[in-house]
């Protein structure tokens, strides 16, 4: 009984870090681009991705088979309390450890890695499904991730272009965009006026686009898909993350004849809960640290993301929301020319020990609680 709290308690801290370190990755485009401010996306990117725990329901059972051991390890080892149990406390405390440092790193990888390192310390891991159903995805999804969105940014730029529609630079005064000039020796200067910026104006500066797309505003249109897709990385992530979180509860067996529902719902409800409470420092890594970014780059990261984390969801697929969105970011940087590469290094890095760690902790795990 013991061991089966503690599998109820790690599922729940789990999500708590969760959404602690991962709240923030579909909305960071939303910040960085300074279509809104950090608290009200980050509320924006609770209540989405809440729903897309609730959508879990219905659309990711696969997931929380695969999570909860099945098919990776001996099925008796699978269904110990004592396997869960270690599997959350190694997953939790690595995902909690990223983002003190303010690190995004996988959720899934955490949760691979303390698979895999139980899996080997107890002789029962079956090493071919491993690298097919997780290794894989979880190594390939950055890379399109990163490739997709460096070419439907050109793609966009291009169809933009042919459009007619141009990107000017603005500063918001009094509540409405003016259109500013740089002059030769750096001076910014409102172009209706002439009237040179201080530099409290200059922080104010941003790029928006002018003119119209089937009669319509261009900014105001890119403003609407912008938020949408926001909103739609968030309910993916939801829909991604849940189940395999859930997975540890369900594999323990730690709400007996109840329907997976239950740890679903719950699991939910803590990842809104830490992406509220314990999200900012990793939230300003990925606003601000990895690339520059304007609306329309913003836009097409996210649709990139939320297209390949929907779709992969669906199939069952377990690829990283902070793979993918990252990815789509370096991407963005890479075509830009404004990627801050010091920082995706290190960020890579990270995710390159995240399995590591997270399988040494487990191992830990399993030889105290077994």
């Amino acid at each position: 009984m013991m061991l089966v709290t503690t599998a109820i308690l790690t599922g729940l801290a789990l999500a708590f870090a969760n959404g602690a370190n991962d709240n923030s990755k579909g909305v960071a485009t939303l910040v960085g681009s300074r279509a809104m401010e950090l608290g009200k996306a980050l509320r924006y990117a609770a209540v989405t991705t809440l729903l897309g725990s609730f959508a879990a329901i219905l659309l990711a059972q696969t997931l929380v088979d695969r999570f909860g051991g099945k098919g990776i390890v001996a099925d008796d080892l699978a269904r110990l309390p004592a396997f869960a149990a270690s599997v959350g406390i190694a997953a939790s405390l690595t995902v909690l450890l990223a983002t003190r440092l303010a690190m995004p790193i996988s959720t899934t990888h955490s949760l691979v890695g303390s698979i895999v390192g139980i899996g080997l310390a107890a002789g029962a891991l079956d090493a071919p499904t491993v690298v097919k159903v997780f290794l894989i995805p979880l190594l390939v999804s950055p890379a399109i991730a990163l490739g997709l969105a460096a070419v439907a940014y050109s793609v966009a730029r291009a169809t933009r272009r042919r459009l007619g529609v141009t990107r000017e630079t603005c500063v918001c005064l009094d509540r409405s965009f003016e259109p500013v000039a740089i002059g030769a020796d750096g001076a910014i200067m409102l172009r209706s006026t002439g009237a040179v910026l201080d530099v409290a104006n200059r922080e104010q500066c941003v790029e928006r686009y002018s003119g119209q797309v089937v009669g319509l505003d261009a900014q105001r249109i890119l403003d609407v898909c912008h938020l949408l897709t926001a909103g739609a990385v968030s309910f993916a992530r939801g829909l991604n993350d849940t189940p395999k979180i859930a997975a540890v509860m369900v594999a323990a067996g730690a709400l007996g004849s109840a329907h997976p529902a239950v740890a679903l719902v719950a699991t939910g409800i803590f990842i809104a809960a830490g992406g509220l409470l314990m999200v900012r420092r990793v939230a300003e890594t990925m606003s601000e640290r990895i690339t520059e970014m304007n609306d329309g780059q913003a836009f097409t990261a996210n649709l990139v993301t939320a297209f390949l984390v929907i779709f992969a969801s669906k199939l069952g697929v377990p690829v990283s929301t902070t793979h993918v969105s990252c990815g789509s970011l370096f991407g963005i940087g890479a075509v830009s020319g404004k990627g801050h590469w010091s920082t995706i290094a290190t960020i890579v890095l990270a995710w390159v020990t995240t399995l590591p760690v997270a399988g040494l902790i487990g191992v830990l795990a399993w030889t105290v609680l077994s």
